[in-house]
């Protein structure tokens, strides 16, 4: 089966992103690059890494491994909490680059805020001059709330192109998107599915899968994509990247999407933005 190509967001910088990404988020290493392949071998042509997941080795080699052009792949890789601030940032960045095995990256962003170390102004400034060397095309941030991207922009006077953040139907994040629509920043769902489990086995969903003949999974990925959201699901399953690669040949009435948002809880699947600096100990 062949399907159709993955439709590009535009950016307030100019560039754009495809819509529908693969994460590799707690994907070992040496898993990794057998992961990127077959993603890429799907037809995803957006990879979304970052320092913390320890994996970038992998991710680079997956992308040398398909053989795909350079400019066919948009690469995305995140500086990590205790790396913030400009001398840390900007050696974290080289890092990433050298791992990955690329000269460029097409969107570099801040993981969290961390406003209890106060870097993240100083550290987006980093961002905005490794863009203005050509080291990256577009710039942006993960899970920053309101008040953290306006202060970046009063300060700086730089928009992010994205804000990536924790959302799905349990955790709809309406204020954030909001904001970012107002300031035309895109916005990005990391957990898309809320990690399975008890949001797949959802009435609403089942029945709107039955209807369309397509499984809970999909229909959480369509919702997020006719919402206009970029969506990085992840999935070392064959059967599941390609599954989650299915997405285009149906859509979801006003009121199906309607239905999938009221399953909203306010339930967050990982930390709060506002308050987390480190993982917890293991």
């Amino acid at each position: 089966m062949t399907l159709p190509p993955i439709p590009r967001l535009p950016l307030n910088d100019g560039n754009s992103i495809p819509q529908l990404g693969f994460g590799v988020f707690k994907v070992p290493d040496d898993e990794t690059q057998a992961a990127v392949e077959l993603a890429l071998e799907s037809g995803y042509r957006s990879i979304d890494t970052a320092a913390f997941y320890q994996n970038e080795r992998g991710v680079g080699r997956g992308l040398a491994a398909s053989g795909l052009p350079r400019d066919d792949m948009f690469v995305t890789s995140k500086v990590w909490n205790d790396q913030q601030g400009a001398e840390l940032t900007r050696a974290s960045f080289e890092h990433s680059l050298d791992l990955l095995g690329l000269d460029r990256l097409d969107l570099f962003l801040i993981h969290w805020p961390v406003p209890s170390r106060d870097l993240y102004v100083e550290t987006w400034q980093t961002l905005i001059g490794l863009r203005e060397q050509g080291l990256v095309t577009s710039i942006g941030v993960s899970n920053f709330e309101p008040a953290h991207l306006e202060r970046l922009i009063t300060e700086t006077g730089v928009v992010p192109a994205i804000n990536q953040v924790e959302l799905h139907p349990y955790l709809t994040q309406q204020a954030v998107r909001d904001y970012d629509a107002e300031h035309h920043i895109a916005t990005e769902a990391w957990s898309p599915l809320a990690k399975g489990g008890d949001l797949l086995s959802e009435t609403v969903l089942t029945a709107i899968a039955a209807e369309h003949g397509k499984s809970p999974a999909q229909v959480v990925i369509r919702w997020h994509l006719q919402r206009g959201t970029v969506v990085i699901p992840k999935s070392v399953t064959p059967s599941r990247v390609r599954e989650n690669l299915d997405v285009f040949d149906f859509d979801l009435t006003a009121s199906e999407l309607e239905a999938i948002g009221s399953l909203d809880r306010d339930l967050r699947t990982g930390p709060n933005p506002n308050v987390f600096v480190l993982p917890p100990a293991a």
